[in-house]
């Protein structure tokens, strides 16, 4: 979407910005258990290329429906999903709302993150764009949909981490 965004408080433009480095914060802190409570209970998230968005494919390398399904997802980092140990700085530019509609918020924010190994070595783990839809529960923002867009179709390792 493109246009002029809406006339936003300076409080609420603080609040969008600040959810989004909570968030951000959350997954670089390993506080994995706390990522499902960033999204309403029926939530959407994928993680999809670049590629497969603009053919209008819907085929997405992360997809869950509600928070049960982000549990479960975290519940196999912990315990089933076998991964050389790693960390990620996650990196949000460009956050814009895009429209306002009653409690919902379209935003839209470009991000990077950067992966590091055990020994040290750091890359460009994954970059794109996110496209979310955030609202209110409990006078707290969630997000109630989030879709990630990666600008590369390559994940140099398994993509264990939530992004």
């Amino acid at each position: 979407m493109t246009g002029v965004a809406p006339d936003l408080s300076p409080a609420l433009r603080f609040e969008v910005s600040d959810f989004y480095t909570r968030y951000a914060e959350c997954l670089d802190d390993g506080r994995f258990e706390d990522w499902p409570s960033f999204f309403s209970a029926n939530a959407t998230y994928r993680v999809t290329t670049r590629e497969n968005h603009d053919a209008g494919m819907p085929l997405s390398m992360i997809y869950c429906n509600g928070r049960g399904m982000m549990q479960d997802r975290i519940s196999a980092l912990r315990m089933a999903n076998i991964y050389e140990p790693h960390v990620y700085c996650h990196m949000t530019s460009g956050l814009r709302v895009e429209s306002q509609n009653g409690p919902d918020m379209t935003v839209r924010s470009a991000f990077s993150v950067m992966r590091t190994m055990t020994e040290g070595a750091s890359s460009v783990f994954a970059c794109g764009r996110s496209f979310d839809v955030l609202t209110r529960e409990s006078g707290a923002l969630v997000f109630r949909q989030r879709l990630i867009i990666l600008d590369s179709r390559q994940i140099h390792t398994l993509l264990v981490i939530p992004l």
